[in-house]
């Protein structure tokens, strides 16, 4: 008998079993609903019933129908709460060529077409049309991105702060427990929402200049307008300058930028979040399982993560295409060993649980409990990276701590194998600081690693191959992916493994070329690799490579950047990394030629493709006398 009370309910006959009368809190979600930290609704939901509220959760409502979804649980005493999902809703719907998914790891079945185009848009929409005088607040993903001006990829325009198209009351950005429980907080204290004004990493928009009289002194720094930025793509980018340094200060300013006769305001993350904040969200009661409406359908995403834990929050690699920074900061906050192994021992409860952990990670698995030395330094720095160009002084990069963690998981008795999934900065580990205890940790750490953790494969990022590209990105040369190869590969024969090392390349990013790809095919080739992983650079709001995407301008320089943007550029990029499948040989050689360079063509495909004619000319030139293959 399936105890349905253990999940928040999710229908009237749910709410119904609780002897509930009337909800505080009602969650709308465009994914379905997993009782679990890794998702982002019920991390909310267990948030605000650990206030003692009464919530309740709506996944992935019908909004092509009557709306029934939206109105069966009725109206909330507090407010409405919006997520588009642990992944911007056309980040999820569309490839980096535009073209619908035929897939959705978040729905059950892993089937497309449960949740609209700008989700948090839509949903807001309908409920601000059903329920007008109820609170909606919005956050997530998709809403924490999307909160200044910023490009849209997929509609190819320069849009405003989602803010004012959803029509919602406040936005919530990052990860948003504290600010959630405060709205919920000052809400039942019958505070007008109008009127929340002052909480940490939320964001309102005022009229003319309602409100904005009343905010509390704190430093404010006004962006460029957004019909400014509409007029000239530099504007864009110099807000975006601001938008990124401020994003990465522990102690922020307030942004504001106006859009007409409205204003949107911005406030400062908190300055910084406890140990006990984060572990306290990964103690809740959750069931760790998906809710049982969705019996036999299995939910990708979740069957990814089921027996994995998350070490900490936060990632200070600063990489150009990664939302983590902007979204939750750079500070990196780890989780308590007890907190972790405690989650461990539920996890080994579980009545399928076969003793292997698939991840013991975060968004840089080796990034645990690394801080800076004096964290006076930090309370000043605005660097976007704490590892680009180099390691900062000021980082305590020992990972003596990772492997202490790792030895008392690996001591549990239903632990048969602790695994790390999530990736590794191989940077990290390769940067020596002089301080011999510290040196040893990283020595003994990459050991570790590769002998007891790997499960056959290791994934890596270096991106791409060429110094100019990577620049670009914010990753650290190519060179110290080849010297973290050789360890991986001398590690594996000195312990009797043979394990595959397994790099993850991007094409199309700004500041790519064809020659550049080609280059990379080269590069990777002399190593033996035929790439797997691989990806081509889709644009995602407010990140450093879809402004430069964008305004073609490199922000924090000034300078002109070149962006590949149309399908075919994209595609003679991204065919590079398959150049020894036969199919994609002659267009190779097509673009190569095309470039005049006898020499990527001999290195690549051989002497014989090389020089099949006198003349390489255009791309449209026919080559007389080639030989069938």
């Amino acid at each position: 008998m399936i105890d349905y009370t253990a999940w928040l309910p999710t229908t009237k006959k749910e709410v119904e079993m609780r002897g509930w009368n009337e909800l505080d809190v009602i969650l709308f979600s465009g994914d379905a609903y997993v009782d679990h930290p890794a998702f982002g609704a019920a991390v909310i939901g267990r948030v605000l019933e650990a206030k003692g509220l009464k919530v309740a959760i709506v996944p992935q409502p019908n909004w092509r129908d009557d709306l029934r979804d939206f109105k069966k649980l009725g109206k909330p005493r507090l407010f409405f709460g919006i997520s588009a999902g642990c992944m911007d809703s056309m980040v999820n719907h569309y490839t980096a060529n535009k073209r619908l998914r035929s897939n959705d790891a978040y729905t059950p079945g892993g089937v497309a077409g449960f949740r609209p185009d700008y989700a948090t848009i839509v949903y807001s929409t309908i409920l601000k049309q059903l329920f007008p005088e109820t609170p909606v607040v919005i956050g997530g993903i998709e809403a924490s991105m999307r909160r200044f001006s910023h490009y849209d990829y997929w509609s190819d325009s320069y849009k405003r702060s989602i803010l004012l198209d959803s029509k919602a009351d406040i936005l919530v950005y990052g990860m948003g427990e504290k600010s959630i429980r405060e709205i919920a907080q000052r809400l039942e204290n019958n505070a007008d929402i109008s009127t929340i004004r002052d909480i940490p990493q939320t964001a309102f928009v005022a009229k003319g200049k309602e409100g904005l009289d009343e905010l509390p002194e704190m430093p404010t720094i006004a962006l460029l307008p957004h019909e400014a930025c509409l007029k000239d793509k530099q504007n864009s980018a110099k807000n975006f300058k601001i938008i990124e340094e401020e994003s990465n200060k522990i102690i922020a300013s307030r942004l504001t930028q106006k859009e007409g006769n409205r204003t949107v305001v911005v406030n400062p993350p908190y300055a910084s979040w406890t140990q006990n904040e984060v572990d306290s969200a990964f103690e809740l009661p959750y069931t760790r399982l998906p809710h049982p409406k969705y019996k036999d359908k299995p939910i990708p995403a979740f069957e990814m993560i089921r027996f994995s834990v998350n070490t900490h929050r936060g990632c200070f690699g600063g990489c150009a295409f990664c939302t983590i920074s902007m979204h939750q900061g750079k500070q990196v906050i780890s989780r308590s060993e007890e907190s972790i192994l405690n989650e461990v021992k539920l996890i080994g409860k579980m009545p399928d649980f076969k003793g292997y952990l698939s991840d013991l990670g975060g968004p840089s698995a080796n990034m645990f409990g690394l801080k800076g030395i004096d964290e006076e330094q930090c309370l000043k720095c605005k660097r976007p990276s704490c590892i680009y160009p180099a390691v900062c002084r000021n980082l305590n990069v020992d990972h003596s701590r990772m492997l202490k963690l790792y030895k008392k998981v690996d001591s549990l008795p239903f632990i048969k194998k602790s695994f790390i999934g999530s990736g590794v900065r191989y940077d990290l580990l390769l940067h020596r600081t002089g301080n011999g205890d510290t040196d040893k940790s990283l020595v003994a750490y990459t050991r570790e690693l590769i002998a007891h953790h790997v499960s056959g494969r290791l994934k890596v990022a270096p991106e791409h191959t060429s110094d100019a590209v990577l620049k670009f990105m914010r990753k650290p040369s190519f060179n110290l992916f080849k010297e973290f190869y050789r360890q991986f590969e001398k590690i594996n024969r000195e312990e009797g493994l043979n394990q595959q090392l397994i790099p993850y390349f991007i094409s199309s990013h700004p500041g790519c070329s064809t020659e550049s790809m080609a280059e990379l095919a080269i590069e990777t080739k002399s190593l033996n690799f035929k790439l797997e992983q691989v990806q081509d650079f889709t644009p995602t709001p407010m990140t450093l490579a879809t402004e430069i995407y964008y305004t073609g301008i490199n922000p924090h320089t000034g300078e002109t950047v070149f962006t590949p943007k149309s399908a075919d550029e994209k595609k003679a990029q991204q065919q590079f990394f398959f150049w020894y499948k036969p199919e994609f040989r002659q267009t190779i050689l097509k673009e190569l030629r095309a470039l005049n360079r006898p020499d990527l063509i001999d290195k690549l495909l051989g002497h014989k493709d090389a020089f099949p004619s006198k003349h390489f000319g255009s791309r449209t030139e026919k080559t007389p006398g080639k030989r069938k293959r």
